[in-house]
């Protein structure tokens, strides 16, 4: 009975040492296609279009375009519009919310690869007034939030191709 087990592990054994940590090459490659996915899935949502500069009161604290970002640094901006997402009502930006978990995974394992420390993304604190916000101008709040995203996106897209650093 030990012998047939023995025998499919010493079978298996040489497969065991073939295997290898998934290419780095491949996690940056998943990393950009996600990236594409959500603001694809932005621009199925969005119905207005405005720009990602544009200021308005009470939505100050939505992360705008940061040119150059550091691995954690968009850690950090995608937890922050991943709390704000969870807090819209809006069912429409649930899959974006959770593609972001995802794209922070991705991120962490990019940054595993480069042997960077990675922090814990801070909490928002400014989310406590978010509920007000939301009340007076939900719709404002959404689009906002969203352009702001995918501007934030597209640059982080466009670092992923230079390797940023930790």
């Amino acid at each position: 009975m030990h012998c047939g087990f023995l025998c499919r592990f010493l079978w298996l054994w040489p497969y065991l040492f073939c295997l290898e940590a998934l290419p780095i090459h491949k996690v940056q490659y998943d990393t950009k296609t996600l990236i594409k996915t959500i603001v694809t899935r932005i621009n199925d949502i969005s119905h207005t279009s405005i720009s990602s500069k544009q200021r308005i009161t009470g939505l100050d604290f939505i992360p705008g375009l940061h040119p150059v970002l550091t691995l954690s640094g968009m850690d950090q901006i995608l937890a922050i519009y991943q709390q704000i997402l969870t807090s819209l009502p809006s069912g429409s930006v649930t899959q974006i919310s959770n593609d972001l978990d995802n794209l922070r995974d991705l991120l962490h394992m990019l940054a595993s690869s480069k042997s960077c420390p990675f922090p814990q993304a801070r909490a928002l604190k400014t989310l406590e007034d978010l509920d007000g916000v939301l009340e007076a101008s939900l719709y404002s709040a959404e689009v906002v939030v969203l352009s702001r995203l995918q501007g934030s996106l597209q640059d982080m897209l466009q670092e992923l191709d230079f390797s940023p650093e930790c």
